[in-house]
């Protein structure tokens, strides 16, 4: 088929829109690709590749979560597949030999899934969802806007386009995993992830002083653990020095660092045993990470191999619960110590148990409005000050009277005492105050 006829063919292409509102400059694709994309085939059809896109994205974490690892990670996923979903937009209008080259964008994170030995099969799993979403998608909408008497036809056609190019594209990919991981696989930063790895899966592992010396730190230590990650665009530069700079703000003397995803790093530092350690205050690191635009999770100083475990378990329930805190609109903290949040992140282990003790508990004082939410943050910052009227709204800024008041209805919206189940009601009202959203509503409920 000749290049016109084809577009003539498919002119019904054109036609795509996306069904929400889709902002053509917060692509995640290289903004050159966009551009020329909306050249080629419009700025409505461009927006429909995007929203499909996320979508299909999604779904591919969804259930294949190793491809995730950080939401810097999944931006990658995001910038790859759009590309690659474009990149399909054109092959169905122009043929495959006119559309332009992605491949940059669509392969960048094969080498991120090497690094955190994510297995080709998972990849291609991904792959595998992807390319069925999008080519169900594709279909829907050739069968909708072609004229019927040749839909059959055109659906055929469409099919069998959309697979060669993905056959062609998996061929590539695996090609490129293969050769990345044989590069990677022959490194020391390979070696020093794979023991990482595996002190942290708690498997049998060779001498500790062998595997001290491939890591070029003492395990026999005494460790504290931090996450590291930023969610900006460029967020891998600077974290590793981040880290390295807190730890050492924290008393460390020697430090290791692994990266694990785009914009996401372990790291832990030797920290002097018992209380002999001088370190930097957390407001000065939360301030040194907030003017990097990084945030940062710390485990407790534990010894020894299972304190290296078990600190940077900590580490990891730290940063859900900040992230947690997060998606409900909360300020963010740069740093966060484990030791402050340990109640919370037991709590909120699992989330589905814990909303449903928060809505049981705070009944009424449950539901989303920013009136409730008044009245469940002055009750439990009362709570927590021993009913001092002075010290809350000192906290909160706001004159006692009003204290009084939101506090005499809250009451009345709880229906009960508060010294009756005290320490499940603050405990609710703990969990509503940091998490929000993620245990006010039931999880199967849109947010």
């Amino acid at each position: 088929m000749t290049e016109t006829g084809r577009q003539l063919r498919r002119a019904w292409i054109a036609r795509l829109g996306p069904q929400g509102e889709v902002d053509v400059d917060r692509a995640a694709c290289p903004r050159a690709i966009v551009e020329d994309a909306v050249a080629r085939v419009g700025a409505n059809p461009v927006r429909w590749a995007i929203e499909l896109s996320s979508v299909v994205v999604r779904r591919i974490v969804e259930e294949v979560p190793t491809l995730g690892g950080s939401p810097a990670a999944v931006e990658m996923l995001r910038r790859g597949n759009e590309a690659t979903t474009l990149r399909a937009l054109f092959t169905l209008v122009e043929g495959p030999g006119a559309a332009p080259p992605t491949a940059e964008a669509t392969l960048e994170g094969i080498r991120e899934f090497v690094h955190r030995a994510v297995p080709l099969e998972q990849v291609l799993q991904g792959v595998r969802i992807g390319h069925a979403a999008t080519a169900e998608a594709f279909l829907r909408a050739g069968a909708e806007l072609v004229d019927p008497e040749v839909a059959v036809d055109e659906v055929t056609a469409i099919s069998r386009e959309l697979f060669s190019y993905v056959d062609n594209l998996s061929d590539t990919m695996i090609r490129t995993y293969l050769a990345e991981h044989e590069v990677w696989s022959t490194s020391a930063a390979a070696a020093r992830a794979d023991i990482v790895r595996s002190l942290l899966s708690g498997a049998a592992t060779a001498d500790v002083g062998e595997a001290s010396r491939v890591l070029g730190y003492d395990l026999r230590r005494t460790h504290e653990a931090v996450v590291v990650w930023s969610d900006s665009p460029n967020g891998n530069s600077g974290l590793q020095a981040a880290a390295i700079a807190a730890l050492q703000a924290r008393g460390a003397t020697a430090t290791l660092v692994v990266p694990v995803a785009s914009g996401r790093l372990w790291a832990w530092g030797t920290v002097p045993p018992g209380g002999t350690r001088r370190t930097g205050s957390w407001e000065t690191i939360a301030k040194a990470l907030s003017r990097q635009q990084v945030r940062a999770a710390f485990g407790t100083p534990v010894d020894g191999v299972a304190g290296f475990r078990r600190s940077h378990r900590e580490a990891e329930r730290g940063e859900r619960v900040e992230r947690l805190r997060c998606e409900a609109g909360r300020v963010p903290r740069h740093a966060t110590a484990y030791a402050d949040v340990a109640a919370i992140a037991l709590l909120a282990t699992d989330l589905d148990a814990a909303g449903d003790f928060v809505r049981r508990e705070l009944g009424g004082l449950a539901a989303r409005s920013a009136p409730m939410e008044a009245l469940r943050t002055t009750l439990y910052h009362y709570i927590g000050a021993e009913r001092s009227l002075v010290d809350v709204a000192r906290r909160l800024h706001v004159a006692r009277g009003t204290v009084t008041y939101r506090v005499k209805r809250a009451q009345e919206v709880l229906g009960r005492d508060l010294d009756d189940r005290r320490f499940a009601l603050h405990t609710a009202l703990a969990l509503a105050e940091e998490l929000g959203d993620a245990v006010l509503l039931p999880r199967d409920v849109e947010r």
